[in-house]
């Protein structure tokens, strides 16, 4: 079984998920990048990953493919295409492609959730009559990378000045900000049926921003499936991995933005622990063709795990920081994942940009879990000066 993955740079979930899962497979790996040297001890070929024209190309020259694949965000269309055209089992490219643009997703969305969006290209005036509060966020924007929450026309022009002098060429959209509580759906599908596989609860930093400070485990609600799935349906969304963050709102789930991938910073680790299974070996045998394994329910409430983004708080340069490590206490499993090095310079940007590491955490309940967490975050702390 011979698999191309087509990369940017490297990911944990690339580098620690699937390249093991394709190894525990016994599947022969060729990595597509615009990256190579960032890739050692695999086979690699140096091509443009965001045209699936060049990538098409490389492929027909190469040996026969039996999966085409990516976790990137960035690619998941030109991967899709690429799939399509050798008649392998992939996405459509069209989902991704409206996934991937949220003024697409919107639009799409339209016909499920009323939600107030507008769409402001380049060079266009700033829209009248919006209901404030809105959020400003680039239309292909990650990591909530200028991502801000306004309150009124002055806000929103000074907001869209700032972001217009970083990406002068990019889509914005304004769109109503949505209350209440932020939680994410997990699905995994094959073109036929759509599986849960988990769900978590958000907790935000301060706003204006939306920089996500940690993930709880919560699978998600019955009562919010059907107008989630009537939603992902719209949007075309059935095939492989895909993390969905939604608002429930007083009139119930909203859909923030879906993102056509496996969840990332970590929880994608914290994913398999929670459920026993080695999802990142699931995902690819979806994409060979294989129907997508259901999660025994009772699977999703037999632990708890968090995710915590352990965020700088000031700008300045690293002193003192925890290795990457790999512990127990108590009844706690706990991992660390360095992002920064001491002596690297942070500079507070208001995006998850701004991690310095990832702690993950599992256990039998949240009592537990936080006590871990707390214990952790004082005996290893990140220093900045």
């Amino acid at each position: 079984m011979r698999l191309y993955l087509t990369t940017l740079n490297p990911t944990d979930s690339v580098t620690g998920g699937f390249l093991p899962a394709a190894v525990a497979l016994g599947w022969d790996v060729t990595i597509l990048t615009d990256q190579p040297d960032r890739y050692p001890d695999h086979e690699v070929m140096a091509v443009d990953v965001r045209d699936p024209r060049a990538v098409i190309d490389v492929v027909a020259a190469h040996h026969r493919p039996d999966v085409i694949f990516s976790n990137s965000d960035h690619l998941q269309a030109a991967t899709a295409l690429a799939a399509e055209y050798f008649g392998l089992p992939g996405k459509d490219w069209r989902a991704c492609v409206t996934a991937k643009n949220k003024a697409l997703t919107r639009r799409a969305l339209a016909a499920v959730e009323p939600v107030r969006s507008v769409r402001i290209p380049p060079g266009a005036d700033l829209p009248e009559g919006l209901p404030y509060p809105v959020v400003v966020k680039p239309a292909q924007g990650v990591a909530s990378e200028d991502v801000v929450l306004v309150d009124g026309p002055d806000a929103l022009a000074a907001a869209v000045a700032a972001i217009r002098e970083r990406r002068p060429r990019d889509v914005l959209v304004a769109e109503e900000f949505l209350e209440g509580p932020l939680r994410t759906l997990e699905t995994l599908g094959d073109g036929t049926a759509r599986r849960v596989v988990g769900g978590f609860a958000t907790t935000l930093g301060p706003l204006p921003h939306f920089v996500e400070e940690r993930l709880d485990w919560r699978p998600p609600d019955a009562g919010h499936l059907t107008h989630l799935a009537a939603a992902l349906d719209t949007a075309g969304v059935g095939f492989g991995m895909c993390h969905t963050e939604y608002v429930v709102t007083r009139d119930g789930p909203r859909v923030i933005e879906i993102n056509y991938r496996l969840i990332g910073d970590n929880c994608d680790f914290l994913l398999a622990d929670l459920l026993g299974v080695p999802l990142h070996e699931w995902i690819l045998r979806v994409h060979a063709g294989e129907p997508a394994p259901a999660v025994d329910p009772d699977a999703l409430r037999a632990a708890y795990g968090s995710v915590v983004s352990l965020v700088a708080e000031r700008s300045g340069t690293v002193t003192a920081a925890p290795p990457d490590l790999s512990m127990r206490k108590d009844d706690v499993r706990l991992w660390h994942r360095a992002l920064r090095a001491i002596g690297d310079h942070v500079e507070v940007t208001g995006t998850n940009r701004d991690y310095l590491g990832l702690l993950r955490a599992v256990g039998p309940d949240r009592a537990s879990v936080d006590a871990a967490i707390d214990a952790f975050e004082k005996e290893h702390p990140w220093v900045l000066a």
